[in-house]
């Protein structure tokens, strides 16, 4: 059994841990409110500007703009969005896992674009392709952040690089919940309940192209925006629930360690008392 010393090095130890835990509980706790209020404002731009062009895309073809284009061959590209840091529990895990078992199920002509040093030091593990890495864009991103890494996946699209470009991510459910999420993001694709729309009911001025030219990019750049909130918001909230675990995890250690504390100064108190009075009868 372990020397009262050392336990008491232990319960020292562990009060430390718990007091970084704890602030990194509240810590997280005030960028989640932020980074929640910024994802639930962003979500009815970005889901009705999907739906307008998930409605042209039924009517219009690749002449009025290739990114409609719908590629039979080339390259598929996944686009994984994780942290940079860790501690958050199972979030960047799952989302790891979700897009190497897309890799497995699809065969081996697919290339990554990573955000986040966790999903590219993952892929590199994995021995997975990666055609470019960024780090992550911070507590609080900006829609211009993202506009690099968006020009990068319009061009390569539009050179016949991709075929197709899907996008990975955490989307945020509730505090507890986050799920990581598949959709494609480049050839936009239809509305399922857009099949009965006649074509040509809609009127360009100047025309298709110079619209959807403006548009099309803003779109692209619109989702992966969408998808940096929700990574965002769901790494603070999934922080702030690990580090309330590991805060909790250290009081019960704490406790125990105080028990098994008091247990060997019981026990050598008792010894030392048994040694004295054996000294003095021998005496």
């Amino acid at each position: 059994m372990a020397s009262q010393r050392e336990i008491r090095r232990r319960i020292g130890a562990v009060r430390n841990i718990r007091q970084i835990t704890r602030a990194m509980q509240f810590v997280a706790a005030s960028k989640l409110r932020r980074a929640q209020e910024a994802t639930l404002a962003a979500r009815p731009y970005s889901d009705t500007l999907e739906e307008v062009l998930a409605d042209l895309a039924s009517v219009l073809t690749e002449e009025e703009h290739p990114l409609l284009a719908r590629r039979s061959g080339g390259r598929r590209c996944i686009v994984l969005l994780t942290t940079d840091r860790g501690l958050a529990g199972s979030l960047n895990t799952n989302a790891i896992r979700f897009a190497l078992r897309e890799i497995v199920e699809h065969g081996d002509d697919i290339t990554v674009i990573t955000v986040g040093r966790k999903g590219r030091d993952a892929m590199r593990r994995a021995r997975v392709s990666l055609e470019a890495s960024f780090n992550g864009f911070g507590d609080r991103p900006r829609f211009a952040d993202v506009l690099p890494l968006a020009r990068l996946i319009t061009d390569d699209y539009l050179a016949g690089t991709y075929g197709r470009i899907d996008l990975v991510y955490s989307v945020f459910v509730t505090t507890l919940t986050q799920r990581p999420r598949l959709g494609q993001l480049l050839p936009i694709r239809p509305a399922p309940d857009t099949a009965g729309i006649p074509g040509r009911q809609f009127i360009f001025e100047p025309s298709p192209g110079v619209v959807l030219s403006q548009l099309l990019p803003r779109y692209v750049a619109t989702r992966l925006y969408q998808a940096v909130l929700e990574g965002t918001a769901s790494e603070q909230s999934a922080r702030m629930v690990a580090m309330k675990n590991a805060t909790e995890n250290a009081e019960e250690l704490i406790e125990d360690l105080t028990l098994t504390y008091n247990k060997v100064r019981q026990a050598n108190i008792t010894r030392e008392m048994i040694e004295i009075a054996t000294g003095a009868r021998a005496l």
